[in-house]
């Protein structure tokens, strides 16, 4: 699939229909979910760093890109890469790395490592040069994080949403927006826009119906995953 065809599945959706995207954390898991059938992954940063043994955020970048780059080449499906706020690189380096690592997108944060938000109009400039840098050959996904660690207020959401989007975003992620909050997001932004669900069809189910495009679980599947594998090691122990 090309960047061209993840984009377009984007586009288009009937209400209540998201794309619904699971977050791989290592070459196994991103073969179950392709042989699952779905049509396209995302990657989520917080589960690929638990799977490499670090705190979320606290992964090298290195070896996250590596992480990626075995992703993707177990696959034959797009994935899309989270790579945090692009670990301090130039715009130029960063697509560069992304392109060499095969993904088709990637998510880009607008907090930084302090749990500050950036400054909206500098970041979305950031943005514009990622975008000009990368031309059509990625898809931004955009984090909008006024709900994670700023205000909460939608209308500061709305605002920062705009602005990345006229900077060449293809989508907006305002994180952890409550679900009452989504039919004004989704009324106060133009395209598409991601939300996070809970690994469970009612969860994705009513984002898709509040007006969700495109559903991602952050590190919520590799969480699941390993709560299985922990209730087996209780049973086996016993």
């Amino acid at each position: 699939m090309t960047v061209a065809t993840f984009r377009a599945l984007h586009h288009g959706r009937a209400a209540g229909d998201p794309l619904v995207l699971p977050g791989p954390w290592d070459a196994a898991s991103a073969r179950v979910f392709a042989d699952a059938g779905f049509p396209a992954l995302a990657t989520p940063s917080a589960g690929v760093a638990a799977s490499l043994g670090y705190e979320d955020g606290s992964t090298p970048p290195d070896e996250m890109f590596a992480a990626v780059t075995r992703i993707v080449r177990a696959v034959t499906v797009p994935v899309s890469a989270d790579v945090e706020g692009g670990y301090g690189l130039a715009p130029a380096e960063l697509v560069g790395r992304l392109l060499d690592a095969g993904v088709v997108g990637c998510n880009l944060e607008d907090s930084a490592g302090d749990g500050t938000l950036k400054d909206p109009q500098r970041h979305a400039d950031w943005l514009a040069e990622v975008r000009a840098e990368a031309g059509d050959a990625l898809f931004i996904n955009a984090r909008v994080d006024t709900f994670l660690v700023g205000t909460g207020d939608p209308a500061d959401a709305v605002g920062r949403a705009r602005r990345y989007v006229a900077a060449g975003a293809d989508c907006v992620y305002p994180i952890l927006a409550p679900l009452e909050v989504l039919p004004v997001l989704r009324e106060g932004i133009a395209g598409p826009l991601n939300m996070a669900a809970g690994p469970d069809r009612e969860s994705v189910a009513e984002l898709g119906r509040r007006g969700a495009t495109r559903i991602t679980f952050g590190p919520g599947m590799q969480r699941y995953a390993m709560g299985a594998i922990g209730d087996l090691a209780a049973t086996l122990r016993a």
